[in-house]
């Protein structure tokens, strides 16, 4: 994910991160930025954990950070939900 620089981590990790909050059912509580930031840190997340697991995450593409993205950013969120207590609003 280094290689696609910051725009390209502001881009994946919005989208990431707003559609991981549409499936963990956040969207009300969070912004744009706030999207942003779960998506990159979202990303960061699942890229350590596919790496400590043996994926070659560096030459992965944009679908590969997408999905990177998006999965370290529902782990993310349902951690968040899950230490701070917070049920999903209906």
């Amino acid at each position: 994910m280094l290689g696609l620089g910051i725009i390209g981590w502001i881009i994946i990790g919005g989208l990431a991160g707003w559609i991981a909050s549409k499936f963990m059912k956040t969207d009300a509580q969070q912004g744009i930025l706030l999207n942003i930031v779960v998506g990159v840190v979202g990303g960061l997340l699942g890229g350590f954990l596919l790496a400590a697991v043996g994926v070659d995450v560096a030459g992965g593409g944009w679908f590969f950070s997408f999905f990177t993205c998006l999965a370290g950013a529902c782990l993310l969120l349902y951690l968040v939900k899950l230490f701070t207590g917070r049920k999903s609003a209906h």
